[in-house]
């Protein structure tokens, strides 16, 4: 019988591997193999400090342990009063209960609060997970925050050195007002290091409580008009594109493996086939840069869901050749109706005024009456 390999050097450690098949966590994985029902090469194993390669077989209660399959990413538009965890002790609803099925074994890169909402990222891939939530990689994260009190921009401009709150020192942080509205303001908070409850710990250090917060981007991926509580997927292309090589290699991403058609249950790892599989986001277009660009303000649209923008339904405006707006366009008017009403009696002109003469000659006689003299 072939025994696993063993090696410090050689291969990836078994929960691990575990994880990045998108079965559990390491700290499931390791849980299962402490319970016996992980064996390797047809040995059972009773301890996680095991490496094993590609050429060694693992295998799940008896069953093959599914291929690793490709790194994927999830934007996903968190409401209010869910928990960012898989198993919370206290038995609140979390975020993995509501998603939609067909979906594969996901993580959240990063938290957000209970009363947080707007966009989260999920991966079936816990080393782009890890990866993103480093502060080295700078990805900037945008707030939108409604707080109640008085904030002035210069005590806001000051954040950009940093501010240390409660012996905890938080970084840079780009903020503004955006507006006031009765006795709260609302504010654009952006920041790079994502420490626990951030924005509202500095913002409570000047004065102010937050009683709305929604997370409108991270990085170069944007909440846009995402329905709450909906999920798109990222393209393979588009991600790989948008993460870059640097951070690709840092997480250890697969771009080129295969989507799992089946996920496996934690509590007895029996083998589920998925009812659909989830749609994905064409149509964005995402920016090439780490900063996106400045968001809209959180509306209210039609159905009255927080943070969905309204979108504009003027008529776009004609113009001529020279690029002028047409004074039927501009004042609402057809040309008929400014004949009409520069065409009246000549008292309804300023006195003096012969606009009407130089621009359409002498004026024509009425029917049935005669012409005027001068």
């Amino acid at each position: 019988m072939k025994k696993p390999q063993q090696s410090e050097k050689d291969g990836e450690r078994i929960a691990k591997v575990m994880a990045r098949a998108g079965l559990c966590s390491r700290r499931e994985a390791e849980a299962w193999i402490t319970a016996g029902r992980v064996s390797v090469n047809g040995a059972p194993i009773s301890s996680p400090a095991l490496n094993v390669t590609t050429a060694d077989r693992i295998a799940i209660d008896g069953k093959p342990m599914p291929q690793r399959e490709r790194t994927r990413l999830f934007l996903y538009n968190k409401p209010r009063g869910l928990v960012t965890t898989h198993a919370d002790p206290e038995k609140r609803p979390t975020i993995f209960e509501t998603l939609p099925k067909g979906l594969p074994r996901l993580i959240s890169v990063g938290r957000l609060d209970l009363n947080t909402e707007g966009l989260l990222l999920l991966t079936n891939d816990g080393g782009l997970a890890r990866a993103l939530e480093l502060p080295q990689t700078g990805w900037l994260r945008r707030y939108r925050v409604r707080a109640h009190g008085a904030i002035l921009q210069p005590q806001l401009d000051a954040l950009r050195k940093g501010v240390t709150v409660n012996g905890i020192r938080y970084g840079a942080i780009e903020a503004t007002v955006d507006r006031l509205q009765g006795a709260n303001a609302w504010l654009t908070f952006a920041i790079r290091e994502g420490k626990n409850r951030e924005v509202r710990n500095v913002l409570e250090h000047l004065g102010l409580k937050v009683n709305r917060l929604i997370r409108v981007s991270f990085g170069p991926f944007q909440l846009g008009d995402l329905a709450e509580g909906a999920v798109e997927e990222i393209r393979t292309r588009h991600l790989r594109e948008q993460l870059g090589e640097r951070i690709a290699t840092l997480a250890e991403a697969d771009f080129s493996g295969p989507i799992s058609e089946i996920e496996i249950d934690a509590d007895d790892a029996k083998a589920t086939p998925l009812p659909g599989k989830m749609r994905r986001r064409d149509n964005e277009k995402l920016a090439e840069h780490d900063e996106p660009e400045q968001t809209k303000r959180p509306q209210r649209g039609r159905r009255g869901k927080p943070g969905a923008v309204r979108q504009d339904t003027r008529k776009p405006q004609r113009r001529d050749q020279r690029g002028k707006v047409s004074e039927s366009v501009a004042t609402g008017r057809s040309k008929s109706d400014n004949r009409n009403k520069s065409g009246g009696k000549s008292g309804n002109r300023a006195p003096g005024s012969n606009a009407g003469h130089k621009a359409r000659g002498k004026p024509a006689a009425r029917p049935g009456r005669p012409a005027r003299k001068r």
